[in-house]
């Protein structure tokens, strides 16, 4: 077949116009201009009327709609999906989940707690709560070092990484202060990303500072909340604490215990406490559960302790944690 010159395409060539801006008209659409006021004096009025009712607002912009009960499953939905997708986006395939209460506190700060207390008794030692609070200081001082184990545990796990972007194997925690904080504030020591799932509650909540600000989240729904919480958890660590650290962690051994979820280490740090706490013996000879439930779990007392145990049962299991 011959081929066209350049001249036969100039001569058979359609005229094609411009391309017109992506965004912008020469010309206003009729919808652009508003009613004219010659022709309705009225029509202004009527027309903030319209701009100004909840009908025209959009959906996604209308908060009073997207707080109605009847819209409660897109709330959770988008509740779930916002914290995936930047997981995803962050590459966040694997997570190490610490619970522990929000009580645990630092030495010194505990010191100058049970400083305080102890003055406002010595000022009135007749006053049986103060005597109680005096006695609870001092025990919240007792276990300051928890928040050193979990801090200490925090790095471990950091300084797990392949290379300093590796963030497949992460801390994951609730986002708030006493142990949760130390164990963030451990990831932060050593470099590495670590993440907070914080719940929006009556009152404002502040997270921990040490939590990759990226990888900080608000949850409306503690369901969601707890879905993050242990769907790419490689381990689940308890220190001690009150009922939001119960909740959590009995959520979690039922999950297994009916193999909702694939078992996975429960570790419970501070034997002492957490025998005094729940007496999972009694729930034995009961017969409320069974002799393999009391091994969903055990005991540790260092970071050390926590990170071993950690790493051995993956590997009896057949799927080392580290690859």
């Amino acid at each position: 077949m011959k081929k066209r010159t350049k001249e036969d395409r100039n001569r058979c060539s359609i005229h094609v116009p411009t391309p017109p801006e992506a965004t912008k008209r020469q010309e206003k659409l009729p919808s652009e201009l508003p009613k004219s006021l010659e022709d309705d004096p009225d029509a202004q009025q009527r027309l903030l009327d319209i701009k100004n009712s909840p009908s025209y607002r959009p959906a996604d912009e209308d908060y009073d709609f997207l707080r109605e009960d009847s819209v409660r499953g897109v709330r959770l939905q988008i509740d779930y999906l916002k914290t995936e997708l930047l997981l995803q986006e962050h590459k966040i395939e694997e997570t190490i989940s610490v619970f522990g209460g929000t009580r645990i506190l630092e030495e010194a700060h505990a010191k100058r707690k049970l400083e305080k207390v102890l003055e406002a008794y010595e000022m009135n030692p007749q006053d049986e709560m103060l005597a109680k609070k005096v006695k609870m200081a001092q025990n919240v001082l007792k276990k300051s070092n928890f928040y050193n184990i979990a801090r200490e545990f925090g790095r471990l796990v950091g300084t797990s990484r392949k290379t300093a972007n590796d963030n497949t194997l992460t801390i994951m925690t609730g986002g708030g202060p006493g142990a949760m904080e130390a164990a963030n504030r451990g990831a932060f020591d050593v470099g590495a990303k670590s993440i907070g799932l914080n719940i929006i509650l009556p009152r404002e909540q502040f997270p921990n500072p040490y939590i990759t600000p990226e990888l900080c989240f608000q949850f409306h729904y503690f369901s969601m909340r707890k879905l993050h919480f242990l769907k790419r958890t490689k381990a689940l660590v308890a220190f001690p604490g009150g009922f939001g650290t119960l909740d959590e962690l009995a959520e979690t051994l039922t999950l297994i215990q009916t193999r909702k979820i694939a078992p996975f280490p429960v570790v419970l740090v501070g034997e002492e406490f957490w025998k005094g706490a729940i007496n999972f013996e009694y729930f034995l000879d009961e017969g409320l559960i069974d002799f393999e439930d009391m091994r969903l779990f055990w005991y540790a007392e260092s970071a050390a302790e926590i990170w071993s145990s950690i790493l051995e049962w993956h590997e009896k299991n057949g799927k080392p944690l580290l690859k």
